[in-house]
């Protein structure tokens, strides 16, 4: 019978919030193999995922993350970014660490690449400690998981999302996509609102500048749109790495035929940031990209970006306001509360008042 390691005092000290992860198993040896998210990672003991929040430990992969938050805040929605959702909504953000994507180019790496023993400065936070904060706040319409990567925390995640579902609030997820079908679908039934990261239309991208891959992400879109989900999509604009305009071109094709012309599309302006130096995406690189992508789909923003005509929403069919933002300053204006165009009548497609 093969021996079970001593567990060290580092993980005695973190066992009291530590859970024992879903969606692994065991193999020989006492190693385990993680089956959460496609790369599928084969842990020997003590060793962490590419997330490096699950662990194998004594031959049981752990969630190390377990109710451990960086990060919580009242946020305009807005922010996440989500356009079509409760528009002009408060949402309580939370995030935790750890991220199964290593981006070169990532806007959040000091969460997203720590890991539990090199960052001190985590809050425990159990899950009614969360919710009953997002349920006191008058305003306030739910929970957003956000800021480092929330399907690394997978359990502390679900638990969250179906007790908040339980009081009626609203569940929002900000992730790049990387998961595997079935702790997906586990989730939907929970989650009413995703922003998906499409970071490239290339796979050599993602292989590279990630270290994934770009068809997961492309499955986990095809998944929410057949679950009928809400989601939007947000695609960061980094300057001769995905700004090529045929490339982006295929993209938005792939975006209309699989997802539709409704599907809400955010390009973000780059920012140096992490590993990269290169120069913030010019402005007028996003423009360029947004005309195309205008011509297929028909609600495309800007983030990052000041003084431009992409932060409005306007009816697809006669042009009229529909929603004017300013920053995070929202107002709603000529739309009906079910959604439809005031002064033209047309329903106003994938959009949640």
């Amino acid at each position: 019978m093969l021996a079970r390691a001593r567990i060290s005092p580092r993980f005695l000290n973190l066992y009291h919030t530590m859970r024992t992860a879903q969606y692994y198993q065991n193999l020989k040896d006492g190693r385990v193999q993680c089956l959460l998210c496609p790369h599928l990672c084969t842990l020997s003991e003590g060793k962490a995922g590419k997330c490096g929040v699950r662990r194998n430990v004594n031959a049981e992969l752990i969630s190390e993350t377990y109710q451990k938050v960086s990060a919580v805040h009242y946020d305009p929605i807005e922010k996440k970014p989500l356009y079509h959702f409760h528009p002009g909504s408060i949402i309580l953000s939370i995030g935790s660490i750890g991220c199964n994507l290593s981006c070169s180019f990532c806007q959040n790496s000091d969460i997203s690449q720590a890991d539990v023993s090199g960052f001190p400065w985590l809050k425990d936070y159990p899950p009614d400690d969360i919710v009953n904060m997002a349920a006191n706040h008058a305003t306030n319409i739910g929970i957003a998981f956000t800021y480092n990567e929330p399907t690394v925390s997978f359990e502390y995640v679900l638990e969250i999302a179906r007790l908040s579902t339980d009081m009626g609030m609203k569940t929002a997820m900000i992730t790049n996509g990387y998961i595997n079908p079935d702790p997906l679908i586990q989730l939907l039934p929970y989650m009413d609102a995703f922003n998906i990261d499409l970071k490239s239309f290339r796979d050599e991208f993602y292989k590279q500048h990630t270290g994934a891959h770009l068809a997961p992400v492309l499955e986990t879109l095809k998944i929410l749109k057949k679950a009928g989900k809400h989601f939007e999509i947000t695609n960061l604009v980094i300057p001769d790495l995905n700004d090529d305009a045929v490339i982006f071109s295929e993209m938005i094709d792939w975006i209309n035929k699989e997802l539709g012309m409704y599907t809400v599309l955010h390009l973000s302006r780059y920012f140096p940031h992490h590993e990269f130096t290169r120069d913030p995406t010019p402005v007028d690189t996003l423009k360029r990209l947004y005309a195309i992508a205008s011509l297929k789909l028909r609600y495309v923003y800007l983030g990052n970006v000041a003084s431009y005509k992409g932060q409005q929403t306007r009816c697809p069919e006669c042009e009229e306001l529909l929603i004017d933002r300013t920053g995070y300053h929202t107002e709603i204006r000529n739309i009906t509360p079910d959604s439809h165009c005031s002064k033209c009548g047309f329903p106003i497609q994938n959009l949640i008042l």
